[in-house]
């Protein structure tokens, strides 16, 4: 059930919340594809005595980036040969990419989807003629051979409204309800007393109810999501709030590994997609599945002339591909509004017309081009319904019919994950397997050291957003990546028989986590207004510092995305100001006390986006952001990783260049 209203008052927080203990070998904490991948495998492996707890922040059902829904699976891949599937993705971030890890996700990802489909997944599929069947058509299913509707190489089409609450339904059957807790924050994760970089548990609030819980654990997956509104978006006033991305995504993967010592990598990466204009729709269905075309304001079909192949040479070789890169197409739509010759738009009209001016020269019957013409018409809005349906509306409300106009484009503000467009995340191990590299040195520079997804501190997994330089996952190889940690989680635990002890009590656990409440309760009677006070601020008025601070110091939309090393030290002082006065937050109810916690890892997680950006001395993803000191790819001294690691003992960072081995050959490009 949603919380009340602010107008009928959020659930109150108290100073001493009841303290709930909990001991499991297995700790799973998220509830999105990559959490689900992992409830519905483990039980296979593991043994009847293994206690397993699922620990969600939302609820299952609506939770994570596929809550709302999805038109299209963006992973699959069929009868493709895996090492494109490598090249693909190597292509599109840069060169800079862990190919073992994207490798082994391309053997085990189909099976993900199959499963979906089986679980009740409408897929779209190809009849004997080839022509499309939607997902409610009678068709064979992929095991049994089905053709997927490809929308590209590599997506396939699905009626995918529900997506989310198939999977999570199948997850949460296979793990079973009584191991299931939802609406639990976890903010902390904890060292173990005894083993050095071993995790060994983790703690949270409820935000139902007023009760911190304190899990010891053997292993523990954290799969939070990837980080939103840390910079400021493009959406304003009435509109606040609306963002591409998962609005409860807080970078909480990234911070709570980072602060037991993990090792980052590729933190520097951050996806910038080119939505609709403040509805932030999707644009892979009208680029893939209707062939449509960007054109800027002069009505120009920008994207293949002459100017722009120069222009791409110069971030070769990728820009020698037969597929630009996603950064640099930003980078080229970025040139046309600079230039002045903005707007840009899809020209939905043109893609439309083109389909049903096709049948005609076929020789369609005009009745069949009628029919046919509603038949795309309905996909066309469909494609928003199923996953946006606020870009629907906003169609509707301005009065924008997409086979008479085109619709307007324009890059959001940036976003960190690593199962997208994007790379950033947590350096793990590859599987153990003789193709995958031996490096000497320690964790952070090696590829394998044991458990396949297991970060650099013992017991550790992660999959999905948090899995660094190995992106273009998605749903279903997030799951798929889920999957593989669960045997290997087991395969942990049966190694290690060592008993966790945390470091902390829980009563001073508690006490961290209920602080803000405290002074909130301590002070709130010194002002009139509560929000107003000298002893505290709120959460709110923290988040619009950092997200002024970020925009316009660390490369965001109000800057065209360009820093440079002077701006990217000041957004460092900046943040290390609001780090302190965010030890001030005050939270009156537990709605309140969920933004500070959320603010907290926010700030953490662009710390270290802003970190190693400064440390890498070349612009690698143009359209992404933008260094003016260093505005081109430097291949001769940067591809490489940014690897960085904080030291939980000393609260000191390192940041280091990690050798990019190809495993897959480099040419030709595909």
């Amino acid at each position: 059930m949603a919380l009340p209203n602010k107008p009928l008052g959020e659930l109150p927080a108290i100073a001493n919340p009841e303290i709930v203990e909990h001991k499991v070998d297995v700790l799973i904490v998220g509830g999105g594809m990559a959490a689900c991948g992992c409830a519905f495998e483990i039980k296979k492996w593991a043994p009847a005595d293994l206690k397993i707890q699922l620990v969600d922040k939302a609820s299952m059902e609506r939770s994570g980036a596929v809550a709302q829904g999805l038109s299209a699976i963006n992973t699959y891949i069929g009868d493709n040969p895996i090492e494109n599937y490598v090249k693909m993705v190597r292509n599109d971030l840069m060169g800079v990419v862990r190919e073992d890890l994207i490798y082994d996700l391309g053997r085990h990802v189909d099976e993900s989807v199959k499963l979906f489909e089986e679980w009740g997944l409408p897929i779209w599929k190809l009849d004997a003629d080839g022509n499309n069947l939607d997902g409610a058509a009678p068709a064979p299913t992929l095991r049994e051979g089905g053709k997927p509707v490809r929308t590209g190489k590599w997506q396939i089409m699905i009626n995918g409204e529900s997506y989310k609450c198939i999977v999570a339904e199948a997850a949460k059957t296979a793990l079973g309800t009584e191991n299931i807790m939802e609406r639990i924050f976890i903010v902390k994760l904890l060292l173990d007393k005894n083993k050095p970089n071993t995790v060994a548990g983790a703690v949270g609030f409820s935000t139902r109810e007023n009760k911190v819980h304190v899990f010891t654990a053997k292993a523990i997956l954290c799969v939070c999501g990837g980080a939103v509104n840390i910079f400021r978006p493009r959406s304003t006033g009435e509109g606040k709030g609306r963002a591409w991305y998962p609005v409860w995504n807080a970078g909480s993967t990234y911070t709570m590994c980072a602060q037991v010592g993990a090792t980052l990598t590729m933190m520097e990466n951050r996806f910038t997609p080119a939505r609709f204009k403040d509805g932030y729709g999707p644009v892979g269905a009208w680029f893939l599945l209707f062939k449509a075309k960007v054109q800027n304001g002069l009505g120009e079909f920008y994207a293949n002339s002459d100017s722009v192949k120069a222009e791409l040479s110069k971030f070769m070789p990728y820009g020698a591909s037969a597929v630009t890169p996603t950064c640099l197409r930003n980078h080229l739509m970025l040139n046309e509004l600079k230039e002045g010759r903005g707007p840009i738009y899809m020209a939905t009209d043109v893609a439309l017309n083109a389909f049903l001016d096709d049948r005609r020269a076929k020789g369609m019957d005009e009745k069949d081009v009628k029919k046919f013409w509603k038949h795309l018409e309905s996909e066309a809005w469909e494609d928003f319904l199923d996953m946006s349906v606020g870009q629907a509306g906003l169609w509707a409300g301005m009065n924008i019919e997409p086979e008479k106009v085109g619709s307007e484009i324009m890059p959001t503000e940036p976003y960190m994950l690593g199962s997208h467009s994007g790379c950033c995340g947590i350096w793990t191990s590859g599987p153990n397997e003789d193709w995958v590299p031996t490096v000497n040195g320690p964790r952070s520079h090696q590829y394998k050291w044991g458990y396949n997804r297991m970060t650099t501190v013992d017991g550790l997994f992660t999959a999905g957003d948090g899995v660094g330089a190995s992106g273009h996952k998605f749903s279903s190889g997030s799951h798929a990546e889920g999957r593989i940690c669960a045997k290997q989680m087991v395969k942990y635990c049966r190694d290690n028989s060592h008993t966790p002890e945390l470091g902390q009590s829980a009563a001073d656990l508690a006490a961290e986590i209920y602080a803000p409440v405290r002074r909130y309760l301590e002070h709130v009677g010194k002002t009139t207004a509560a929000d107003v006070n000298p002893n505290y601020c709120k959460p709110a008025g923290i988040m619009m510092r950092l997200m002024k601070a970020t925009d316009e110091y660390g490369g965001g939309v109000a800057t065209y995305y360009m820093t440079s090393g002077k701006l990217l030290n000041i957004c460092l002082d900046l943040l290390r100001m609001l780090r302190e006065d965010a030890e001030l937050m005050a939270a009156g109810d537990l709605h309140e006390l969920m933004r500070a916690w959320e603010n907290y890892h926010r700030i953490w997680c662009v710390e270290t986006h802003i970190r190693h950006i400064e440390f890498r001395k070349e612009s690698r993803y143009p359209g992404f952001y933008y260094r003016s000191d260093y505005p081109t790819c430097d291949d001769a001294n940067w591809k490489a990783f940014v690897n960085s690691t904080f030291d939980p003992a000393t609260k000191e960072w390192k940041c280091e260049k990690v050798e990019c081995i190809n495993i897959v050959e480099t040419e030709p490009w595909i």
